[in-house]
């Protein structure tokens, strides 16, 4: 059977003006944001190298609502069939695809057109991009998609960067594509050169944190208070009400209600999930970044750490053999006695506290990277698009949003006062979840983590003076004084010697 033409569409759509926009890359991400711009009004070309993702996304096109989307197959006459100014969306894999598919395109684009790259790029490409793509009088934008597969079809958040009059081309469609909160649509132009991309890498990063501290969160309440799935799917529904409210822990919920479709015992799928996480890079560019910046990140950092570990799952299941027949229990170090309602309550606080430390280590970030860049980027108006949409959309990015709009030069949310009020209120609790997980041996290096950077950026006073000498010891890196100014080098071994000679 002859595959469907290249407008196999509905009629009216055959007979509508040329579509402004197009999308090349038609799996589940680039499919399903094609759909989403169809059902908001916007014609739309489709591509892909792929016939058979050009006529499946058709057919979902027409099922869904007949929606308008012209389906093409050949690189020449997909760019052809748009407006002028053309904009053609790239959702295809980041790295050597994406210079592939430009490269199958260019030839068909002219001065003023405009490219949109959506895929996790490294933010340093999109900026070679964008050089490439200006010689030949083409705009272009590196931009941040977050929300995944019912996101795209539904709302993500949008995170673009680039060439301004690029985004203005379209601004319109992304508002209407975007997610949709009370405070608008989740998309604002975020600066140029590679801001968007670095944005979305840094909220990728956040979200590595959160999913490691819910995590954690749920070990604590599995092996501490020995509850059980459904009791812990109950307990993240009560959470998702409250402070926590947020798309992770909504989504948690759900998971732990899930049956084996394998299993007809009834048990959880959750519990036959191998423990060995994934992942796709953007978290490690993301400490990469920090280390480079010299932004403190270490609860992202612990979340990258724990997925290596797991990776290493054979080598954990030897040395937990080889530690047994040492003599370290099996199971629990230490029994913890407390009751459920109270390890609930307790852990929550430990969660909610832990979560702003990883949110406020990803804006120092963006704000470090952005005064060496000089993007300009707005802190407050990327918690604003974070708030739908996006994985790591919550309740309380509004209060981090207002935080920013109050003084936009904060140094940490921690030291806002709403949140300062909040951490100190809550510290008794994270402090016991934490302790009480070491006693008993249960990995919380994302709460640690999190607690230590609390605890270390509140001190007036670090033992960091003691490493300064040491360093001036045997490198003669010199070190400040607290009662006067200037830089000065100590021979050490020399007055020590003298010193302890004598003290003999």
């Amino acid at each position: 059977m002859a595959s469907p033409g290249p407008a196999s569409t509905a009629a009216a759509a055959a007979n509508a003006p040329p579509p402004r926009i197009g999308l090349a890359g038609l799996a589940t991400m680039g499919q399903n944001l094609a759909l989403n711009i169809a059902e908001k009004g916007f014609p739309i070309s489709v591509y892909n190298r792929t016939a058979a993702k050009v006529d499946s996304t058709l057919s979902r096109a027409q099922d869904e609502g007949a929606l308008p989307v012209l389906g093409h197959r050949d690189p020449r006459g997909f760019v052809l069939s748009l407006a002028r100014p053309r904009t053609v969306v790239l959702l295809v894999q980041a790295g050597p695809a994406v210079d592939a598919t430009i490269q199958a395109l260019s030839p068909y684009l002219d001065p003023g057109d405009a490219i949109v790259d959506g895929g996790n790029e490294w933010y340093q490409n999109t900026e070679r991009r964008i050089e490439e793509a200006a010689a030949r009088g083409i705009l272009y934008l590196g931009m941040g998609v977050s929300g995944g597969e019912e996101g795209a079809r539904n709302g993500p958040s949008l995170m673009p960067g680039g060439h301004v009059d690029a985004y203005n081309n379209i601004r319109d469609i992304l508002e209407k594509a975007a997610a949709q909160t009370e405070d608008g649509a989740c998309v604002t132009f975020v600066g140029p050169g590679g801001a968007g991309n670095f944005v979305k890498m840094v909220h990728n990063g956040i979200e590595y944190g959160d999913m490691q501290l819910i995590a954690e969160a749920y070990d604590v309440l599995r092996r501490v208070g020995g509850l059980s799935n459904s009791e812990i799917a109950d307990v993240f529904v009560e959470w998702n009400k409250g402070e926590l409210e947020s798309f992770l822990v909504e989504i948690t919920a759900d998971i732990f209600t899930v049956a084996d479709p394998l299993d007809g015992s009834g048990g959880a799928l959750v519990d036959k999930i191998l423990d060995k996480t994934g992942m796709k890079g953007t978290g490690k560019w993301t400490v990469q970044q920090a280390a480079e910046l010299a932004v403190a990140a270490p609860t992202i950092a612990a979340s990258l750490d724990g997925r290596y570990l797991s990776g290493l799952k054979d080598e954990r299941v030897v040395a937990a053999g080889v530690l047994e027949e040492e003599g370290m229990p099996a199971g629990l170090l230490e029994t913890i006695n407390v009751d459920k309602k109270v390890l609930v309550d307790r852990v929550r606080q430990a969660l909610y506290a832990s979560k702003i430390c990883s949110y406020a280590q990803g804006m120092n970030l963006l704000r470090a990277k952005s005064v060496e860049k000089g993007w300009n980027l707005n802190l407050a108006e990327l918690a604003r698009i974070w708030k739908g949409g996006c994985i790591i959309r919550a309740r309380f990015l509004d209060r981090i949003k207002r935080a920013y709009d109050r003084n936009p030069e904060l140094a940490n949310l921690i030291v806002d006062r709403e949140f300062a009020r909040e951490m100190v209120q809550r510290q008794n609790a994270w402090r016991w979840v934490v302790a009480r997980a070491v006693e008993a041996g249960i990995s919380t290096p994302g709460m640690t983590a999190s607690l230590s950077y609390f605890d270390t950026y509140r001190s007036s006073r670090l033992p960091a003076n003691l490493i300064q000498a040491q360093r001036d010891l045997f490198g003669a890196h010199a070190y400040e004084r607290i009662d006067r100014q200037g830089s000065f080098h100590t021979e050490w071994n020399k007055l020590a010697r003298r010193s302890n000679g004598a003290a003999i």
